[in-house]
C-alpha cells in the first residue's frame, strides 16, 4: 500500500490558506478509494486542526516539520523532539546579539500550544505576532508568562537577512539543532527562520509513519526547503509550480500551481479518481 503525504501551506492549501472545494472533493475520493493520506507541515497541531477537521485525516500527522507526530485516534503525541535548556539558551543569545525578537513555540500539559516572545521591536514582528494569533489561532504571550513546565518545540523569528543569517551561522555548531530560513513573502527585505531539533524533520517523520503503518511506498508533495528531507525519504516526490527552485529540482515532476488545485488534479489522474 501507498501513503500520500501533503505539505499544507503553498501545497495542499490555496492562497487563502484553505482547502478548496475541488481539493475537498478529491480527498473524499481518496478516502473512498482506500488510499491512505496524511500531512507533514510546519504548522502546529493547533494551527492545523480546524483546517484538517472533516477531511478524512485520520492517520498520524507530523507537525512542526516533524518535531512532533500526533495520533488522532489516541488524542495525543506519539513522538516529540524537544529542545534542551542549553540549546534554548544558545538560540536566545544568538537572537539577542542581532536585536531580533525570538518567538518560542511551546507544548504544554493537555496538548496546549502557545507562543511566547520577548518585547517586540519592529512593525514586522508585530505583524508576525498578529499572524500567529489570527491565521494560526495560537495564544501569543510575553515571555515573562512562560510556564516553568512548558516544553519548547522550536524557536522562530522574522528579521533582516544579515541578522537572520548570523543567527543561523551562530547555532550551526549545535549538533542537536537544525535551522531553516527563507525570504518572507510579505517583505522581500526580511527573512524568516525556524530552529528545532535536528531529528525533527519531515523526512524522519515520513520514515517513522511508513514503518508504524506498515506501508510500502510514500508519495509526497511539498514546496519549500523544509520539504527536501521528505522528498529524499519518499519513493515519489512532486512539487507544485510555485515551489522553490531547489524543490522543483529535487522533485520527480512539477505539477500544477497550489492555487489552481494542482495537487488535487494530479491525484485524480494518478489514481483514476
Amino acid at each position: 500500500m501507498e501513503l500520500v503525504v501533503f505539505d499544507l501551506d503553498g501545497t495542499l492549501l490555496n492562497r487563502e490558506s484553505a482547502i478548496s472545494g475541488y481539493t475537498r472533493d478529491t480527498l473524499k475520493r481518496l478516502s473512498r478509494a482506500g488510499i491512505a493520506y496524511t500531512v507533514a507541515t510546519g504548522r502546529t497541531l493547533h494551527g492545523a486542526r480546524d483546517l484538517l477537521e472533516g477531511h478524512g485525516f485520520l492517520l498520524p500527522q507530523a507537525f512542526k516539520n516533524g518535531v512532533v507526530i500526533y495520533n488522532p485516534s489516541l488524542g495525543r503525541y506519539s513522538r516529540q523532539y524537544l529542545l534542551t535548556q542549553d540549546e534554548i539558551r544558545h538560540v536566545l543569545e544568538a537572537f539577542i546579539s542581532q536585536s531580533i525578537t525570538p518567538f518560542l513555540f511551546t507544548i504544554e500539559p493537555g496538548e496546549r500550544h502557545a507562543v511566547y516572545h520577548a518585547p517586540l521591536q519592529t512593525r514586522a514582528e508585530e505583524r508576525l505576532a498578529d499572524m500567529f494569533r489570527g491565521d494560526r489561532d495560537l495564544p501569543v504571550l510575553p515571555i515573562s508568562e512562560l510556564p516553568a513546565d512548558a516544553d519548547i518545540a522550536n524557536v522562530s523569528a522574522l528579521g533582516p537577512e544579515p541578522g537572520i543569517r548570523a543567527v543561523v551561522d551562530t547555532v550551526a555548531d549545535e549538533p542537536g539543532l537544525i535551522a531553516y530560513m527563507g525570504t518572507a513573502i510579505e517583505d522581500q527585505q526580511l527573512c524568516w527562520v525556524d530552529i528545532h531539533h535536528h531529528a525533527g524533520t519531515k523526512g524522519d517523520a515520513v520514515n517513522c509513519l511508513k514503518s508504524e503503518l506498515g506501508l510500502e511506498r510514500v508519495i509526497c508533495f511539498g514546496d519549500s526547503d523544509n520539504d527536501l528531507s521528505m522528498f529524499a525519504a519518499a519513493d515519489e516526490a512532486y512539487a507544485p509550480a510555485n515551489a522553490k527552485a531547489e524543490v522543483l529540482a529535487a522533485a520527480n515532476a512539477v505539477i500544477g500551481h497550489h492555487d489552481e488545485d494542482g495537487i488535487a488534479r494530479f491525484l485524480r489522474e494518478r489514481f483514476d479518481l
